[in-house]
């Protein structure tokens, strides 16, 4: 079954809706993310106020684990957008204390990439946790550009190789399908 329904609007621009709720997108929805890192709900709720700093992109856990969230894209080859997921990735405490130091500093985007883990689940793409990641700081008010460097992952060659507009569809599909617990 297809969860979206390709439809024209007045013979113009394509108009996707989504069989399960029924909404409609005047393009696929391309960007996608979580709002913690997978770390974060190893934290039982009750104790997550005391235990976790959450503040814009940067998380810390228990003042020892240490996490930033970036954006991880995958070209769509045959599109004129890319597919985008914010993801967060771990971050170790020296380089989040060089983070902190230049988190208002233009010159900021010098910086070598840093090395993390990534701590989100990207669908579709097998197991995604703890993958090895590097980060690219940008301009100021920017989050970081996150490259897969796992070596032979799915995620890491369809970010290298960019996809096509078909499996962009299905990896979409898969997404929305998921938040609408369907199957």
């Amino acid at each position: 079954m297809k969860l979206f329904k390709f439809l024209k609007k007045n013979n113009s621009k394509p108009v996707y809706k989504c069989s399960c709720c029924g909404q409609k997108y005047d393009e696929l929805p391309l960007c996608f993310g979580s709002e913690f890192p997978d770390y974060y709900f190893s934290v039982p709720p009750e104790d997550r106020e005391k235990r976790i700093e959450l503040k814009e992109s940067l998380c810390v856990v228990d003042k020892q684990h240490f996490f930033h969230h970036g954006r991880l894209t995958i070209p769509i080859v045959d599109h004129n957008q890319d597919l985008i997921f914010n993801v967060w990735t771990s971050i170790s405490a020296d380089n989040f204390s060089k983070r902190m130091d230049l988190w208002e500093d233009p010159s900021r985007i010098n910086e070598k990439p840093y090395f993390g883990w990534l701590q989100t689940t990207v669908p579709t793409y097998e197991d995604t946790l703890n993958i090895k990641t590097i980060a690219i700081e940008q301009e100021m008010g920017i989050i970081p550009v996150i490259k897969s460097i796992e070596e032979e992952h799915p995620l890491t060659i369809d970010q290298e190789n960019g996809i096509t507009y078909k499996k962009a569809v299905e990896i979409v599909d898969e997404i929305i399908k998921s938040q609408h617990n369907t199957n």
